[in-house]
């Protein structure tokens, strides 16, 4: 199976950086937190996911420590929100949530992409580029003292590993790793609107 290019890889992620770093500090925001707190929401939620991978794999130290522009990236987006928090925060839900699912949709993908550059199994490809992409989301919502919503509502974590399991087959197909990346990030991010526009949630036990 080849693996995802190097410079795609490193497109995607970036890409989903800023944009999760963008969601964690509005976040950070409308909980009234500081500069700091913008800051350091902004890197976790961006960077925490792909922290999680690269330990898991033995990508040490994880490449959002080593390389420079991922930092940069996230700090970068929470100056923007810092700055124009009152705009960003008059952004209406569906722009908003479209950017989360681009976001989550580049992250899966980008994830199980490099666990494939390290030879990691296909299924445990689909789960770490599933933690790729909930994962930062996860420790966001634990530093502020949340149950992570990923673990409660809507169809987040299985459209990241729906994507990353199109990105698999695409590629056991013989695809063209540009198509099948392309092919991986479109069902997750339609999977991930469809569902939020349906109100689709996976099942629950109710307790009565």
């Amino acid at each position: 199976m080849k693996p995802v290019s190097t410079t795609s890889l490193l497109v995607l992620d970036l890409a989903g950086t800023f944009v999760f770093a963008l969601e964690g500090a509005s976040t950070a925001v409308q909980h009234e937190l500081d500069l700091l707190g913008i800051v350091v929401l902004a890197f976790v939620t961006a960077l925490g996911g792909g922290i999680i991978r690269d330990l898991l794999i033995g990508s040490v130290p994880p490449n959002s420590i080593r390389d420079w522009r991922y930092a940069t990236t996230a700090f970068f987006a929470a100056a923007v929100v810092f700055a124009l928090h009152t705009q960003v925060s008059r952004i209406p839900f569906w722009p908003l949530l479209t950017l989360d699912a681009a976001g989550l949709s580049l992250f899966a993908i980008a994830g199980a992409g490099k666990a494939l550059d390290f030879n990691i199994s296909p299924l445990l490809a689909i789960l770490l580029g599933g933690v790729t992409g909930v994962g930062g989301g996860i420790i966001r919502d634990l530093f502020l003292a949340q149950v992570p919503a990923v673990l409660r509502t809507d169809i987040y974590a299985a459209a990241a590993l729906f994507g990353a399991a199109i990105l698999i087959l695409a590629l056991k197909l013989k695809l063209p790793s540009t198509l099948a990346s392309v092919l991986g990030i479109a069902s997750c991010f339609l999977l991930r609107m469809t569902a939020a526009l349906e109100h689709w949630n996976l099942p629950k036990v109710l307790n009565r």
